[in-house]
């Protein structure tokens, strides 16, 4: 946050002011979080993951990209890294982001055959955790984490 200092009629007696609260600094005019956008090093490799193992809506699909509608959640797009401030895509030892898919507790264990039976890389099996989740974590394409859960 930046400060504006004002000086007092004397030289000697200055005092740092702040100007605006800490609340007005808010985005207060945000109402919703409308999508989400994973950038993608392989998008040939990844379009194959997700089409492969989740059964969202797809409401877009180009070179540089690919979009899904998961039912009852925001619109959930893959980018192909194209613009400067893109970056670099994740290490392979450190994911860059993590995304949590919603299921019923009796589907966790059939969800985790599933990425099974598609040679898809578990970084823990199915496990209840002292959160009140039972939790599947495994890695896509790109090396970004992707958690399976129920609330139990």
């Amino acid at each position: 946050m930046r400060r504006i200092t004002a000086s007092k009629s004397r030289s000697t007696n200055s005092q740092a002011v702040d100007l605006i609260s800490p609340e007005l600094l808010m985005l207060k005019a945000v109402k919703d979080l409308t999508y989400t956008i994973l950038l993608v090093d392989d998008m040939e490799a990844m379009k194959e993951f997700y089409r492969t193992l989740f059964p969202f809506e797809i409401r877009g699909e180009g070179e540089e990209g690919l979009s899904f509608k998961p039912p009852g959640s925001t619109l959930f797009s893959l980018r192909k890294r194209t613009r400067d401030y893109d970056g670099k895509g994740p290490r392979h030892d450190a994911p860059g982001v993590q995304l949590a898919f919603l299921v019923e507790p009796d589907e966790v264990e059939e969800c985790y055959q599933i990425l099974l039976k598609h040679g898809v890389k578990i970084a823990e099996p199915v496990t209840d955790q002292p959160r009140g989740h039972r939790t599947i974590y495994f890695y896509d394409p790109d090396h970004n984490l992707l958690e399976i859960y129920a609330e139990i």
